[in-house]
């Protein structure tokens, strides 16, 4: 049956999510083990949206409404842009999966910093479209390279601000000149799923340069801060023809009921926001404090919920680490073998993976140096 399957396919290497808890724990007989290793947030859904679930669930019998009307209108009014201009979907990565089967021909082209999110390149190569690969420039988006990069067959340019998973952002000022350089003909997504833990004057919110009149898609989730990445819910600011265009390829009722119903119920409460955005600074810290203790230097300055750490052979990490009972993330899916990602977890899931981390250096030394 092989014959049936795009050539593609076979050299498409599919994205790796985190391990399991569960799975870690039946595997190599675990009776602990703390997962750091899919940005999730330490924090579980607010109140209300819990609330809202419950209430939801008496009528999943019913089909959800497939144009999210109430969550799409409550986000219009959040970011004052009009409804028309709100796109929801399976998380973030649900928005980038519509835009890739919007835009994307074969022989089309996307382009995007690297090492960075792998969706981008898979989406991409689903479709028969070239990733053009732009190497970080001390671990940050080389935005110049990225010019550089766009050709005539050029479609999409994805901006991951923060990226994941060095942490890193671009300054404001640098953005817009981006902004202004870009071609007519390339829509530029800016990947902003972290935006809600950052607090820096110098940041620059994607959705006002959409408001300004920039012609951009704005990438947000609930699945980090909000605590809701079970439900698989996050949406596109965007041109109204962007939205319009993406409606056409979306499968129907792809945004359950229960998801929609939480996200709407998350909107709008600052105080929890604001509150889990400095217990995310703190642990950040601690974290960075963590690695270096034991030699390791993360790269910085981290912005997001997760720090990138380079160990000489990431998979030997991550193994070692496993067996400890602490998942972290290998990246040689997002392009950076030689490292792993650690998500900020609470003290105490940060004071076990110090311990396993502690535990695995002094068993081989040089691993990690």
């Amino acid at each position: 049956m092989s014959g049936v399957f795009r050539p593609a396919i076979s050299e498409l290497v599919p994205y790796e999510p985190g391990k399991p808890v569960e799975e870690v724990q039946r595997e190599l007989g675990l009776d602990r083990v703390v997962k750091l290793a899919s940005n999730e947030g330490p924090f579980p859904p607010f109140p209300a949206a819990l609330e809202a679930m419950e209430r939801a669930a008496r009528d999943l019998n019913r089909y959800p409404d497939g144009g999210a009307y109430a969550l799409r209108s409550a986000l219009a009014d959040h970011h004052g842009v009009r409804f028309e201009e709100i796109a929801i979907g399976g998380g973030a990565d649900g928005v980038i999966d519509l835009l890739s089967q919007a835009a994307l021909d074969p022989g089309d082209e996307i382009v995007c910093g690297w090492p960075s999110f792998p969706s981008y390149v898979i989406d991409a190569a689903k479709l028969g479209a070239v990733a053009r690969r732009v190497p970080l420039r001390d671990h940050v988006y080389d935005l110049d390279g990225l010019l550089a990069a766009i050709t005539p067959r050029t479609k999409l340019v994805y901006l991951c601000h923060p990226n994941n998973p060095t942490g890193t952002a671009n300054a404001r000022d640098e953005i817009v000149r981006f902004l202004d350089a870009v071609p007519d003909h390339v829509l530029v997504v800016i990947d902003q799923a972290y935006f809600e833990y950052i607090d820096d004057p110098d940041y620059v919110d994607g959705v006002e340069l959409l408001r300004e009149g920039r012609r951009v898609v704005v990438l947000r989730t609930f699945s980090k801060i909000y605590g809701l990445a079970g439900l698989r819910i996050g949406y596109g600011v965007a041109p109204e023809d962007v939205v319009v265009a993406t409606s056409k390829v979306r499968r129907a009722f792809d945004v359950g009921a229960t998801a929609q119903a939480a996200a709407l119920a998350s909107i709008g409460d600052e105080e929890e926001l604001s509150a889990r955005r400095a217990l995310n600074a703190d642990g950040r810290a601690a974290l960075g404090d963590v690695l270096r203790a034991n030699g390791l230097e993360p790269v910085g300055p981290a912005v997001g919920n997760f720090l990138f750490v380079d160990v000489g052979d990431g998979r030997a990490v991550f193994e070692r680490l496993l067996h400890r009972g602490a998942i972290v993330r290998p990246l040689a899916g997002f392009g950076a073998p030689e490292a792993i990602r650690v998500t900020v977890g609470t003290p105490d899931e940060i004071a076990f993976f110090a311990d396993a981390l502690g535990h695995v250096l002094a068993d081989a030394p040089t691993i990690a140096r």
